[in-house]
């Protein structure tokens, strides 16, 4: 934890501090931030009060007063409920904007972590409890170089098998040989491990129908691949090392020379929507202005919108990309939250429009990448649909 850059960042927000609380490991996001060990043993609730101006406080229970003693600050114990209350409210003094682990309407639930009663708590000591969301992925989201380059270097290994996935569903259909989802998933999963990657769960390869479904896994038995079908692969993964980042993407092909004229529109709509959303955070990141996350799911929405398929665009525009395929930056999201945190330099995120049919789905994704100068799209970017075996 690096206590002066919180306190520059709590003045740079107009906050009195932040405020970290925990019970039993319930915010997994203050252990980070905090650099404390997501192994410690927890039982009793503890407090740290972290001011943007002076000494930070420590306010843990008599049974566990160890908690916390690699933070710096003041220490404070108590035993009843009632010691707590007196001393966190002597913990906070006259700060009155502080900066909680909560989100209005829980529009931000990746942030909204501490319990309602926790949050009214802190209200009746005449306190004015605000989302950390910002803070969070100030501290949580941005990459070093090194992870940057961690990410193209798995971006180089993912492409490489994404590839193979393809050839292999061609070489099989020319060959006359039976090939399944699962049979490409797995040999994703076979050329991450050979490549030093590594991934929770996935990939995604659908046929068809399968396809409309935005989430659908393979199972076993999985559905055949034949000449004519139509294929999404989803897949993400990072390299296996230490604070590493994913890379995820997602592809479209067709299991011959030219697929058919309505999959060719929805993927050409798909496409242009993405690249809509990244030249809106370029454009802004280069002029200088601020963009939410919101603002870029409208951009892509729009255009989706546009061509007649809104109905058919059931999630929201893109994810945080961090150490968790998920991360805890700002969100391309309108739809599911309203995502209104500024995107900030250091950060990345996917673009990954998506139009889901009863027959088949697209989905198009890319990682945004935003530097001080302007947005960029890492990795290789689909601009045809795959011809498989073609």
């Amino acid at each position: 934890m690096n206590l002066s850059e919180i306190q520059a960042q709590l003045r740079e927000e107009g906050l009195d501090g932040w405020l970290f609380f925990d019970h039993h490991h319930r915010d997994p996001i203050a252990y980070r931030v905090l650099g404390l060990s997501p192994d410690a043993h927890v039982s009793r609730r503890w407090y740290y009060w972290l001011p943007a101006e002076g000494e930070p406080v420590r306010l843990v229970h008599a049974v566990e007063p160890w908690t916390l003693e690699s933070l710096p600050g003041r220490k404070q114990r108590y035993s009843s409920w009632k010691q707590q209350r007196t001393a966190l409210a002597q913990a906070l003094g006259d700060a009155h904007r502080i900066a909680m682990q909560y989100s209005e309407n829980c529009m931000i639930p990746y942030v909204s972590l501490v319990d309602a009663g926790t949050v009214e708590l802190v209200r009746s000591l005449g306190k004015e409890v605000v989302s950390s969301a910002s803070l969070v992925q100030y501290f949580e989201a941005r990459w070093s170089e090194a992870q940057f380059a961690q990410h193209q270097e798995a971006g180089v290994a993912v492409d490489a098998t994404r590839r193979e996935a393809f050839e292999l569903i061609g070489e099989r259909l020319k060959a006359g040989q039976e090939i399944t989802e699962r049979q490409v998933a797995d040999l994703i999963l076979q050329r991450f491990s050979e490549r030093g990657l590594v991934t929770r769960d996935g990939p995604i390869v659908a046929v068809n129908a399968n396809s409309g479904d935005p989430h659908y896994t393979p199972g076993d038995p999985s559905s055949p691949i034949y000449e004519g079908d139509f294929v999404l692969i989803d897949l993400w993964a990072k390299l296996n090392q230490p604070g590493a980042v994913y890379y995820d993407v997602t592809w479209t092909g067709y299991c011959g020379a030219e697929p058919r004229g309505d999959i060719q529109l929805v993927f050409e709509a798909v496409r242009d929507a993405r690249d809509a959303g990244l030249a809106a955070v370029d454009k802004a990141i280069r002029e200088g202005r601020p963009i939410a996350g919101f603002e870029v799911d409208d951009v892509v929405r729009k255009h989706i919108d546009e061509n007649g398929y809104g109905d058919f665009f059931i999630h929201r525009t893109g994810h945080s990309i961090g150490e968790d395929v998920h991360g805890n930056g700002a969100n391309m999201d309108n739809l599911e939250t309203h995502d209104d945190r500024p995107i900030i330099p250091g950060t990345c995120f996917s673009i990954e429009p998506g139009v889901y049919l009863d027959s088949f789905g697209v989905r198009s994704e890319i990682n945004c990448y935003v530097s001080t100068s302007g947005a960029v799209a890492t990795g290789e970017v689909q601009q045809e649909i795959v011809h498989i075996g073609a």
